[in-house]
């Protein structure tokens, strides 16, 4: 790797760039990844942010972490007996029962993904 360097103020200051990214979409998980990261593991933070790889962790940990919901929230519906049925008949019931087993999942995740 050639480095380079421009005069500034009669000085020469070496022409250091962050590694290009491209602009990706990240959602409330890498977001909360990134906050963990930037408060409770800084060297990781800084390590993965100058090497570029920052975003990739961070796309990547929102993948996993929405796969996870979606397959803990499947299997504990089935687990306590929430069905389409009760879906029909009581959806209201339905819809606290499915919320509070989403806010299980997420709980989990975070413990078990974001905040390890």
């Amino acid at each position: 790797m050639e480095i380079t360097y421009r005069m500034q103020d009669g000085f020469q200051v070496p022409n250091l760039l962050m590694p290009q990214t491209p602009e990706v979409h990240l959602g409330k998980y890498a977001e909360l990844r990134r906050e963990y990261l930037k408060k409770r593991r800084r060297v990781l933070y800084t390590n993965l942010k100058t090497s570029g790889a920052l975003t990739e962790h961070l796309a990547e940990i929102e993948q996993t972490a929405r796969k996870m919901v979606e397959q803990t929230v499947a299997r504990m519906a089935q687990a306590e007996g929430v069905t389409e049925e009760l879906k029909a008949t009581d959806p209201m019931r339905w819809t606290g029962l499915m919320n509070n087993l989403r806010h299980s999942a997420e709980e989990l995740v975070l413990n078990d993904l974001i905040y390890a």
